[in-house]
């Protein structure tokens, strides 16, 4: 089966634009600082979301989810063609997306038993690895809140071994920038500081089982 036509918005990079490749994307944005791009469906779109500024179109993307409580993972039957015959659907998937690493952050939380996202934040500025963290223990502190028990999945490594460590190890610098995601990380290190919980915290296993249903769609 033909692979479907992807289109690459860059909004920030090397040399902004439309691009029909996932490599010719690559190239206006890898090493690029602060850079922003996102992919689409159709040249359509892309077009429409070049048209205006990144922040705002992913403002109104998280927008319109929110307000129509839009299904945005695979349905729990395509899923389980994929994962294993007892997995447990009452279950918490967590991912973030990054457009640019350092650039603008955004994650959030996916229920699969009803595939619908549970929680959102952002973009702010910051990294994929931050937006992990921040979404595993904002994950952990909602399911306290609400009393409920089932397990967080995240398909990074580096985040769950912060969160396990109490400390968000990123390399990034606290500046002007940055001070308002630091706070947020300061939030999030108090927390697991302060608080005990029971909840199981397990790595998704892309390779066999597929994107985390989190999955923000970018690559």
């Amino acid at each position: 089966m033909a692979r479907k036509q992807k289109y690459y918005v860059v909004w920030k990079g090397v040399s902004s634009g439309i691009y029909d490749s996932w490599t010719d994307c690559q190239l206006q944005v890898k090493g690029y600082k602060g850079a922003l791009y996102q992919s689409f469906n159709s040249k359509e779109e892309a077009e429409r979301a070049f048209s205006i500024p990144a922040a705002v179109y992913l403002k109104e993307q998280a927008a319109k989810r929110a307000a129509k409580g839009k299904r945005i993972v695979p349905t729990s039957k395509e899923l389980s063609k994929r994962l294993p015959k007892d997995f447990n659907f009452n279950s918490l998937a967590v991912d973030a997306a990054c457009s640019g690493n350092p650039g603008q952050m955004e994650y959030r939380g996916v229920y699969l038993g009803s595939e619908r996202e549970i929680f959102h934040f952002g973009p702010i500025f910051g990294t994929n690895n931050i937006g992990e963290f921040l979404a595993i223990v904002h994950g952990l502190a909602l399911l306290k809140q609400k009393n409920l028990d089932m397990p967080i999945y995240s398909d990074s490594r580096n985040a769950l071994l912060w969160v396990k460590n109490k400390k968000c190890k990123t390399k990034l610098a606290r500046n002007a920038k940055t001070e308002k995601l630091f706070q947020l990380i300061e939030r999030a290190e108090n927390w697991l500081n302060d608080n005990e919980y029971t909840t199981q915290l397990l790595k998704w296993e892309t390779n066999k089982w597929g994107e985390i249903p989190a999955d923000f769609g970018r690559k």
